[in-house]
């Protein structure tokens, strides 16, 4: 499941156009070669907000629907945080932390975390 949370941290790309309060809601699924290993589908509520003229910042959190092939659906806590900033007006440098609890809607158990930084260049 940590590749299926690593694959959905790279949901975001660059600063949020937006400020204010959103819906996102995103699937993403995990392949090795042609070999199908499951889904995982977040239903998240998040807010944007700009920190200054060139750079923004989000959260967002709620259910993911972890669907592994040939096994139960299961319910986890599902989150992000991010960050990004215009550098030029074609260059955009942006970074994400993501968070999912496992086997369990259960704090106390161990979470998988994911991150990202990277840059876009904008044509």
């Amino acid at each position: 499941m940590k590749a299926l949370l690593l694959a959905g941290a790279a949901s975001f790309m660059a600063a949020p156009a937006l400020a204010g309060p959103y819906v996102n809601i995103e699937s993403n699924s995990a392949f090795l070669g042609s070999d199908y290993s499951g889904t995982v589908t977040e239903t998240h509520v998040g807010y944007e907000a700009d920190l200054g003229e060139d750079s923004a910042w989000y959260i967002q959190a709620g259910p993911a629907f972890v669907s592994p092939d040939g096994e139960d659906l299961s319910t986890e806590l599902s989150g992000k945080v991010g960050i990004g900033t215009n550098l030029t007006e074609n260059v955009n440098l942006y970074a994400e932390v993501a968070a999912m609890t496992n086997d369990s809607i259960n704090l106390d158990e161990d979470a998988s975390f994911g991150t990202k930084i990277g840059v876009k260049y904008t044509f």
